[in-house]
C-alpha cells in the first residue's frame, strides 16, 4: 500500500506536524512556523453559526423511486413514469434545542428532504407532524423565542411557552400532538414525515391541484414514553443519530412510502376550513391518501459537517410541476429559509456538494465568498449576450391564475377562521386510544406544572379554557392534575 504525503491546505508536503519551530528546545515559538499558524487559524474557524432552529440533527443519502402514476396531477419529470428514481438526501432534527441538546427532547422533529431531479433540486422541508403551532409566519420569531431560553436566566421556561400557547388557540392541535408520546419518537426511523403545508401540482394541461405530502414509515410507529425519553437523555443524548447510523451501516435501510392528498380548486372553495391553514388537516375520509413512491436511505455521508451540517433546504426550491399555495406560513418560509442559508453558509452555499444540483445549471450569478467557477468557467455573467447559447424555455413559464381578492390589508389570521377546537377534539377522542389519552394528560400536567411566577394562575386558566373547548374530559383531567378548582366562571369562558 503506497503512502500518501502529508501536505498543507494547498498541497505542499511538509514533515513537522507535531512540534512547533522554536528558538531552542524550550522556545519561544517562531511566528514563521506557517504550518502552526495555518492549523490553528483553521481550527478556530471550524464552527459556523448553528441553525436558529433544527440545530441538532442527522442525515443520510438514499434513493426515491416512483411506484404509482400521478401524471394526471403533475408534469414534474420525476413523476413522468412509474419506475423513475433519483438520488436524494434527508436530514432529521429536533427543532428547539441547541446543537448539543438531547435527541429525545419533547419537540417536533424536522423531516427535510432534497431530491436531485433532472429538472433541478426539489426540497420538501417538513416535520413529523401534519400541522404546526401558528398559521402566519409573522408570528414565527415570537413563537421560537418561547421555545428557546429566557434572556435573563438563559434557561428554558415552561411559563413563557404555555403563556404564548394560551394566547394563540390555533396552536392547540399541534400542542396536543407534541404533548402526546408522538412528541418523543423512538429515533427518526419510526416516525412519519409530512410536508405539512398545502402545495400545488400543475399537470401537462396546465391545470392546478392542491396537494399535501405524507411519508409513512415502513418501520412502524414507535415512541418513547416521557419517562423513557427522560432516561435516554442521560444515557445517550445522541440516541437518534446513533440509531440511524447503526441501522444503515448494518444494511437495515429505513424506508418510507410517499402518499399525497389532493384537493381541486372547487373543493378548496367549499371546504369547511381554510385548506391553506397549516394548523388544520384534510380528513382522509374526504381526501384519501394516494400512493406515489418509496424513499430508502442507504448511505451515511462520509463527513458529517460537509454534508449534514452544511445541508441547505428551502421550500422555495421547487421544480416544474410542483408549486406553492397561499399558505401564509409557507409564503414566509419561501424567503426566510434561503436567507438563513446566505447568512449561515454564504451566498454560494448551493455550490457545496450536498446542495449542488448534479445536472446542468445555467445562470448568471457570479462571485461572492467561496465562489467556484467549475459550473460556468469563462462564460458571460450577463443576459442576454452574444456568446453563450442559454435561452429561457417557454415550457417552464409560471402558472398563471386570477386572485379571488384584490383588497390589500393586514387581515386578522383568525377572523372567519377561528375553529381551533374541532380537530384537536377529534384527535383526542377518535385518533387516540385510552393509553394515548392517559400519556397525553400526564405529559401536559408535567409540563404545565413548571409554570411559575405571578401570572401562573392566569396562564393556566387561559390554557384550560382551550382544553375545555376541545373536549370537556381533557380540560377536567388536566385541571384535576394541576389541582385547579374549576368554577362556573371558568366553564362559561370555555363555552
Amino acid at each position: 500500500m503506497s503512502k500518501d504525503k502529508l501536505t498543507n491546505a494547498v498541497g505542499s508536503p511538509y514533515f513537522e506536524h507535531q512540534d512547533s519551530q522554536t528558538v531552542g528546545p524550550r522556545g519561544p515559538v517562531l511566528l514563521q512556523d506557517f504550518i502552526l499558524q495555518e492549523n490553528l487559524a483553521h481550527f478556530v474557524r471550524e464552527r459556523i453559526p448553528e441553525r436558529v432552529v433544527h440545530a441538532k440533527g442527522t442525515g443520510a443519502y438514499g434513493k426515491f423511486t416512483v411506484t404509482h402514476d400521478i401524471t394526471k396531477y403533475t408534469r414534474a419529470k420525476l413523476f413522468s413514469k412509474v419506475g423513475n428514481s433519483c438520488k436524494m438526501f434527508a436530514r432529521f432534527s429536533t427543532v428547539g434545542g441547541e446543537k448539543g441538546s438531547a435527541d429525545t427532547e419533547r419537540d417536533p422533529r424536522g423531516f427535510a428532504l432534497k431530491f436531485y431531479t433532472e429538472d433541478g433540486n426539489w426540497d420538501l422541508v417538513g416535520n413529523n407532524t401534519p400541522v404546526f403551532f401558528i398559521k402566519d409566519s409573522k408570528k414565527f420569531p415570537d413563537f421560537i423565542h418561547t421555545q428557546k431560553r429566557q434572556p435573563k436566566t438563559n434557561l428554558k421556561s415552561a411559563t413563557m411557552m404555555w403563556d404564548f400557547w394560551s394566547f394563540n388557540p390555533e396552536s392547540l392541535h399541534q400542542v396536543l400532538i407534541l404533548m402526546s408520546d408522538r412528541g418523543t419518537p423512538h429515533g427518526y426511523r419510526h416516525m412519519h414525515g409530512f410536508g405539512s403545508h398545502t402545495f400545488s401540482m400543475i399537470n401537462a394541461q396546465n391545470e392546478r391541484t392542491w396537494v399535501k405530502f405524507h411519508f409513512k414509515t415502513k418501520q412502524g410507529i414507535k415512541n418513547f414514553t416521557n419517562e423513557e425519553a427522560t432516561k435516554m437523555k442521560g444515557e445517550n443524548p445522541d440516541f437518534a443519530q446513533e440509531d440511524l447510523v447503526n441501522a444503515i451501516e448494518a444494511g437495515d435501510f429505513p424506508k418510507w412510502t410517499l402518499y399525497t392528498q389532493t384537493m381541486t380548486e372547487e373543493q378548496a372553495k367549499d371546504f369547511r376550513w381554510n385548506p391553506f391553514d397549516v394548523t388544520k388537516v384534510w380528513p382522509h375520509s374526504e381526501f384519501p391518501l394516494i400512493e406515489v413512491g418509496e424513499m430508502e436511505l442507504n448511505e451515511i455521508p462520509v463527513n458529517y459537517f460537509a454534508h449534514v451540517e452544511q445541508a441547505a433546504f428551502s421550500p422555495s426550491h421547487l421544480v416544474d410541476g410542483i408549486s406553492f399555495s397561499p399558505d401564509k406560513m409557507l409564503q414566509g418560509r419561501l424567503f426566510s429559509y434561503p436567507d438563513a442559508h446566505r447568512y449561515r453558509l454564504g451566498a454560494n452555499s448551493h455550490l457545496l456538494e450536498v446542495n449542488r444540483c448534479p445536472f446542468a445549471v445555467n445562470n448568471y450569478q457570479r462571485d461572492g465568498v467561496m465562489a467556484d467557477s467549475s459550473n460556468y468557467k469563462d462564460r458571460p455573467n450577463y443576459y442576454p449576450n452574444s456568446f453563450d447559447n442559454v435561452n429561457p424555455d417557454a415550457a417552464y413559464k409560471n402558472f398563471e391564475y386570477e386572485l379571488d381578492n384584490n383588497h390589500v390589508a393586514n387581515f386578522n389570521r383568525n377572523e372567519n377562521d377561528d375553529d381551533h377546537y374541532t380537530q384537536p377534539g377529534l384527535l383526542y377522542t377518535k385518533a387516540m386510544n385510552a393509553d394515548d389519552r392517559n400519556a397525553l394528560i400526564n405529559n401536559i400536567i408535567s409540563s404545565m406544572s413548571g409554570i411559575s411566577g405571578p401570572h401562573r394562575d392566569l396562564i393556566i386558566n387561559r390554557q384550560l379554557c382551550h382544553f375545555f373547548r376541545a373536549n370537556i374530559e381533557l380540560g377536567m383531567r388536566v385541571a384535576q392534575g394541576l389541582q385547579i378548582n374549576i368554577d362556573a366562571n371558568t366553564m362559561n369562558h370555555a363555552k
